[in-house]
């Protein structure tokens, strides 16, 4: 894949604006310094002691998801599909964060376990633990070599080093922050990336309209574009979907991305789970995503309409627009996963291009030590300790995690050339959350809600869901089945969660469950309700702190923005 920097691309950065990263990069690596200091036992690493509020958490909770797939992924799509992309927000995230914060959580935190594959233990067993924990962190270190190929692409924008230099200092950044102070570190951190990404990716949205003549202007310039009128409308999204008929578009939308996909990733994947369980009280962690879901539904407007402007402004696009659509390069070399480098480079002036490239730099850091940082418990605690390792003293545990991260950071390395081969990172992204979340989250709902499915249940259905999405992916690949756009993740996660319901079904009644009492706490029907409440006293108090209130708020602003576009 050509580099922007060897098609004479590079981004004009002033002094001033080396000497903003500079201090932004002194910052982030002081707060990691200063989180060592907290930092005593394995669950001050790997779980921040459980100890933090609920709006350093729900902050945290949605910094961790603004990585490769929120910022570049979304633009590049705001250039491919336009409106319709906001699917992936109001659809595919808000509510399944809002059911992770009402019905999930209480489950996760009130059991104690440490992490989403510890629960899968209690409830199936050791062998769909095993699987679990395999297969996350097989994908915590694909998706952390998309974030850090993204993060090199603008290392190397800036400074034109190859880009295999140009990764190897971008991990050696996150690593060093993660390293240093664990989970505390990359959470702090991530509260402070999100407010640099929404002051960097905010004038240049605005900068962005003005350049076009505003809205009006916009949609003028998007309707005589080869995407044309569907990329000014949300509903149906065929042009996203790729399905060419607006009732498999809209079913696709709505059961592949909104309930499959995204009740797999929000409520299932330990990346963003394991934020809330950091949290002070079960209603902190309750609140922690339903506080992450109100900057989420705004986030469309800072990274998906930037995308939208770039498509029809950057000479590159304007000049290649067919070919992008066909998801391929541009004769110049760039792909769609370069606007918002693009639109930087022709819109912002010196200094304020400064912040906008920090901004980017933080969003891909934020996501790379999410993935750092549930890596490094998932394999500590479920793998290591459980299957290793069982009875050693827990300072063996907290150098354990430290040395998982630095491993981590080389394989991600290697993962981060599989990424580059890719023109749309987030259909990248989102094909390897169809083979990982979806048959998950299958596996994971029917386990809650029906206790007569059996630890054999648990992994066949698993490894069988896993399998029908690889296999839907591989047929698409080999033009067997013809799937445009982003099609592919959303039939393949469909399949997936099918497949996995109807082999655990199957399985489970030819097979023997586990007693009633074993289940207490892991099954909705046989946990006591007084077991799942928070408390409502002192600084949990408030009709602002209640979970159910807010996601209500949360829930009728998202109709409303629905409804308006």
């Amino acid at each position: 894949m050509p580099f922007l920097a060897d098609a004479n691309l590079r981004l004009d950065a002033s002094p001033i604006d080396y000497i903003e990263l500079a201090f932004y990069f002194v910052l982030v690596l002081g707060i990691g310094a200063l989180a060592r200091r907290q930092v005593s036992s394995s669950l001050d690493f790997l779980l921040s002691g459980r100890s933090l509020p609920a709006w350093v958490t729900g902050l945290a909770f949605i910094s961790a998801n603004l990585g490769a797939v929120e910022v570049m992924g979304m633009s590049a799509n705001g250039v491919l599909y336009g409106l319709p992309t906001v699917h992936y927000f109001w659809i595919g995230a808000i509510p399944a964060m809002l059911f992770l914060g009402l019905v999930m959580m209480p489950f996760y935190y009130g059991s104690k376990v440490r992490s989403v594959p510890e629960f899968m233990r209690r409830r199936f067993g050791p062998t769909a633990h095993l699987v679990n924990g395999i297969s996350f962190a097989a994908a915590q270190i694909l998706i952390a070599g998309a974030n850090l190929f993204l993060l090199a692409s603008v290392v190397n924008l800036l400074l034109g080093w190859p880009l295999w230099l140009s990764i190897v200092i971008a991990a050696a950044i996150v690593l060093g922050y993660t390293a240093l102070g664990g989970l505390s570190a990359a959470i702090y951190n991530e509260v402070l990336q999100f407010f640099v990404i929404v002051v960097a990716l905010l004038p240049l949205t605005i900068v962005g309209l003005v350049k076009v003549g505003g809205w009006q202007g916009l949609v003028d310039k998007i309707t005589h574009s080869p995407g044309g009128t569907a990329q000014l409308h949300s509903w149906p999204g065929d042009n996203l979907t790729g399905f060419g008929n607006n009732f498999l578009s809209v079913l696709g939308i709505v059961f592949g991305l909104g309930f499959v996909l995204s009740f797999g990733y929000w409520t299932t994947n330990f990346v963003e789970v394991q934020r809330a369980m950091a949290s002070k009280s079960m209603s902190a962690a309750r609140r922690t995503p339903i506080i992450g879901a109100f900057p989420k539904m705004l986030v469309p407007f800072i990274v998906i309409i930037p995308g939208m402007i770039a498509g029809v402004v950057v000479p590159e696009y304007l000049q290649d627009k067919g070919l992008l659509l066909a998801d391929k390069p541009a004769t110049s070399g760039v792909t769609a996963n370069n606007a918002l480098l693009l639109l930087m480079r022709d819109l912002l002036p010196n200094g304020i291009l400064g912040i906008a490239i920090a901004g980017l730099l933080a969003s891909f850091m934020a996501g790379m030590a999410a993935n750092l940082s549930s890596f490094n418990t998932v394999f500590t605690y479920d793998i290591w300790q459980t299957y290793f390792k069982k009875d050693k003293p827990d300072g063996y545990y907290l150098n354990l995690g430290r040395k998982t991260t630095v491993v981590a950071t080389i394989l991600a390395i290697g993962t981060a050339f599989v990424a580059s081969q890719s023109a749309n990172i987030l259909t990248y992204l989102q094909d390897l959350f169809s083979f990982f979340n979806a048959p998950l989250f299958a596996t994971f709902i029917l386990g809650m809600f029906w206790k007569r499915m059996t630890p054999a249940a648990g992994w066949i259905g698993l490894v069988a869901g896993t399998a029908s999405a690889v296999t839907i992916w591989a047929l698409s690949q080999a033009d067997v089945l013809s799937l445009a756009g982003q099609g592919t993740s959303f039939v393949a996660a469909g399949t997936a969660f099918v497949v996995d319901i109807v082999v655990s079904i199957g399985v489970s009644l030819a097979t023997q469950p586990k007693p009633d009492a074993q289940l207490v706490g892991l099954v909705y029907s046989l946990t006591p309700r007084d077991s799942l409440k928070h408390d409502n006293t002192g600084e949990n108090a408030g009709w602002y702190r209640k979970p159910g209130l807010l996601a209500g708020i949360v829930l009728v602003i998202t109709i409303a923005l629905n409804i308006i576009f």
